[in-house]
C-alpha cells in the first residue's frame, strides 16, 4: 500500500481506468455474441440495431487500443455480411 498521496490517488485512478477498460471489453463480446444469436434466431430488426451498436463500441475500443484495427474490421464485415444474407 502506498504512502504518499500522490501514489494513493494514482491507485484509485488506475482502478477506475482498470474498471471502464473492462467494461468496454466486456459489452464488444456481448454485442457481437447477442449479435450472432440474434442473426441464428432470424430477428433482422435486432440484429441490425446490436450491429450499429456494435459498429460504435468497436470503434472506440480500436482507438483505446483494446482491438486492431484489422480485427475490428474483419469482425464487423463478416457480421454485416450476415445480416444482409438473411431473410
Amino acid at each position: 500500500m502506498p504512502n504518499i498521496k500522490s501514489s494513493k490517488k494514482a491507485v484509485k485512478v488506475t482502478a477506475k481506468k482498470t474498471d471502464n477498460n473492462h467494461e468496454l471489453k466486456a459489452r464488444v463480446k456481448n454485442l457481437i455474441r447477442n449479435c450472432d444469436i440474434a442473426i441464428h434466431t432470424s430477428d433482422k430488426e435486432k440484429a441490425t440495431s446490436l450491429f450499429n451498436e456494435l459498429q460504435t463500441n468497436m470503434d472506440h475500443a480500436v482507438s483505446k487500443g483494446f482491438v486492431k484495427p484489422n480485427t475490428a474490421a474483419r469482425q464487423k464485415s463478416r457480421l454485416s455480411k450476415k445480416i444482409k444474407e438473411m431473410k
